[in-house]
This record gives C-alpha cells, structure tokens and sequence, in this order.
C-alpha cells in the first residue's frame, strides 16, 4: 500500500535544499484533506462512508466537486481507501493497512513533540554513497532518513540527535542493499571559525518561523473555541487544519535536543496550543460530520467518531508499533 502522504509535501524532490513550510499554509492537495477528513472522524471504528458525504464534506473545505471524487478514485488505486457499492450508491472506508498507518503515526506526532526525553550527546551518522543511474532509490532513501529524523550535513552524510532503532535499521536495509554506513558518536569541535556543528544540518530559524507563524493562526481562535462559537462546517474545517499543519512539526523538528536550540523554543507551546483546539472542537465537528453523513446514508450512520489527542497517544488495535509512523507516514505523515 502506498503512504497516504509524501515526504515532498515539507521537502523539496532532491532533499538538500530549504525546508518547505507546511504545505497547508499554501493550501494543501484533496488526497490529503480526504485522508485527514476519514482519520478524524472514522480511524477508530474504519466505518465506510457514502461517497456523496466525501465529496460534500471535502466541498466544505474549499475542494470542488471533480476534485474530490480524482481524490477518492486515487486513494482507492493507492489502496488507501477500500470501496463498496450498494445499488448505484458508493461508499469508502480506510483500508486496514492505511488506518494502521495513521494511527502509528499519530501517535509519532504527539510522542515526538511531547518527549522530555535527554540527549546524550551523541550523534548517529549514515553515510551513503549511490551511482547517479540510481536515482530513485537515492530518492527514496533521503526521504525515509526525513521520517526518520536525520537531515543532511554534508552531501551523503545524514545525521540524527537519536539513535537508529531497530525498525528503521530494517527499513534503510532495505532501501540500500549495503551501501550505506550508520556510527554514532560524539563531536570533536575544531578551533576554526569555519567548522560546522551538526545542528546545522537544520535550519533553526526557518523551524523557529514556522512555529511563531502556527501560533499567530491558532491562537486568536481559543476564545472562539471555549465558548462553542466555532461550529458545524468551521470546526471541522479548523481541525483539519491545524492537523494537516501541526502533523509535520515532528518532521521539521524531529526532537532536536533542546541543549542546542534557542531559549524558549516553542515547540512545547505549538503541542499545548494544537490540543487545545484539535481536541476543543471534536465535539461540535463530529455532529456536523455525523449532520452531513445522515443527509446520504439514510438516517445517523454509527461509527462516527471524532478523534481525539487521547486516541492519538493511544492508538487503535492492530498497530504493528505505536511508537514510530508507519514508512512514509508522519502522520508521519499521517493524519
């Protein structure tokens, strides 16, 4: 099954340039609104949907109407997304191997920008080398080593402030058939004015922006939320939102160790301020979900339920490993 999202959305094809900000900021594709839509408010329970009610809610969103149905025929190709058909009447559910997927890494977005865990110190090095005539699995690779975390210091050198778990051992296995070289270790700082510390494989100041910029969109809308003012189509909109912004924080900021960052970095702030209104609107969105589902399945469709952050740390049954996003997922890029 393919990943419900793409490593491109944040990073550029060749992965060596500037970070992108969050797709959402510049509007995001219909596949991925499809996809955070059906993981907000069915990823428990994998209840299959009328295609109408798709279309309908995507609409909402700003997503014509041809544009929504290409987004559901493409995650049905991609296997996202199983189909059944009653009569002349559609429906579409997320695949078992897609709701996994998302749940893993929903769980990744909120444990990643949660951890209070220390750094030792130490850095883990991969280092690859692959002809040119290779270039889709180089490809691949620099964008599994995103998910995982690393970002490139030099040319083929990809470091990380953790280190290689077991699972994403296998996964660059896979992707390199040996031509790759992973060692941790410390930094040995030089005298000259020109070296360059591994922070600097990512730009802090670029990730700084985009943490004041989802702060500045989120927070004026706290007030609106406490006091049930945003509902129906506005809190469904406002959440798919701010999850299809915040779920690629863990990317650009993948628990870089807080000895080597700014004072008061805002990572913590951005967490507290996306369930605050992530898990302040489920209420009010679920009931307009279930409002608009009803108008074509017939009457209430059970199984509609919002997700929570609470679900999100938890997971649904069936994760093979709620700890680390599934390949190619962020929410990894899930959710």
């Amino acid at each position: 099954m393919a990943s419900p999202f793409d490593i491109d959305e944040i990073y550029p094809d060749d992965g060596d340039h500037s970070l992108r900000l969050p797709r959402r900021q510049v509007g995001n594709s219909p596949q991925g609104v499809a996809v955070t839509l059906l993981a907000d408010y069915t990823l428990r329970t994998r209840v299959a949907l009328p295609s109408a009610a798709i279309v309908a809610l995507l609409a909402e969103t700003g997503v014509t109407t041809a544009g929504a149905r290409t987004a559901i025929s493409r995650l049905a190709r991609r296997g996202v997304l199983e189909g059944s058909r009653l009569g002349r009447h559609s429906s579409y559910r997320l695949s078992q191997a897609a709701a996994a997927n998302l749940s893993a890494g929903a769980h990744w977005i909120l444990a990643s920008t949660s951890s209070t865990a220390r750094w030792d110190g130490c850095w883990t090095i991969v280092a690859f080398s692959l002809p040119q005539d290779r270039s889709a699995q180089r490809r691949a690779l620099r964008a599994q080593l995103r998910w995982l975390g690393y970002a490139p210091l030099y040319d083929g050198l990809w470091i990380s402030p953790r280190e290689l778990t077991p699972l994403a051992r296998a996964r660059l296995d896979r992707l390199t058939l040996g031509a790759v070289t992973v060692f941790r270790g410390r930094q040995t700082a030089l005298a000259s004015a020109i070296h360059r510390a591994p922070i600097e494989a990512w730009d802090i100041e670029a990730i700084s922006r985009s943490y004041e910029a989802f702060l500045r969109r989120w927070t004026p809308l706290l007030p609106g939320v406490a006091s049930g003012q945003v509902d129906g189509a506005a809190a469904v909109r406002a959440r798919t939102e701010v999850m299809d912004t915040f779920r690629r924080f863990p990317v650009l900021d993948p628990q870089l160790p807080v000895e080597l960052l700014p004072r008061e970095w805002l990572r913590r702030s951005a967490r507290e301020l996306f369930g605050a209104v992530y898990d302040g609107l489920a209420a009010s969105a679920e009931r307009h979900v279930r409002a608009v589902v009803a108008r074509f399945a017939d009457g209430a469709q059970p199984g509609i339920e919002a997700h929570t952050t609470g679900d999100m740390l938890a997971g649904v049954r069936g994760d093979e490993n709620p700890a680390e996003p599934a390949q190619g997922s962020s929410a990894a890029e899930s959710l």
